[in-house]
């Protein structure tokens, strides 16, 4: 079974977006917000930077999770329209991952490959041949 999450870009103000979306919807943020210079790597960012959100979820009922970053400017992205939303995909098992990774991405283009995280999933994500943005990620189990 996958469980599907939808998957949000923005331009420096993921915070303020979570905060507004936690007001409306209620709740907690899963694991509080992950901030850029927390990652490993990352020492050389920026001031301003280093306080954008790497990560953010915050739960909205019946088993769905609102997720969200920030764009990071010295890594060259940039936001537009149809890059600010990425369908993500959490699959049950590591093979799963590795056929719908295998099975999405195909006549696309992978932004990066499945691989193991710092963060303890296996990841990737990858444009499809329609442009869409997708996201894998097999938590796997402690």
């Amino acid at each position: 079974m996958v469980r599907m999450n939808p998957y949000l870009n923005f331009d420096g103000n993921t915070e303020e977006a979570f905060n507004f979306y936690r007001s409306v919807f209620g709740g907690e943020f899963v694991g509080g917000i992950h901030r850029m210079g927390e990652a490993p790597g990352m020492d050389g960012l920026a001031a301003g930077e280093k306080n954008r959100v790497m990560h953010i979820s915050l739960p909205i009922g019946n088993g769905a999770t609102l997720m969200a970053s920030d764009t990071l400017p010295s890594a060259g992205h940039v936001l537009h329209k149809g890059n600010n939303v990425h369908i993500s995909l959490h699959p049950d098992s590591r093979e799963e991952a590795d056929r719908l990774f295998a099975g999405l991405s195909a006549g696309g283009q992978i932004v990066m490959a499945l691989t193991d995280t710092f963060w303890g999933s296996y990841f990737g994500t990858f444009i499809d041949k329609f442009g869409i943005s997708w996201m894998i990620n097999y938590a796997k189990e402690a």
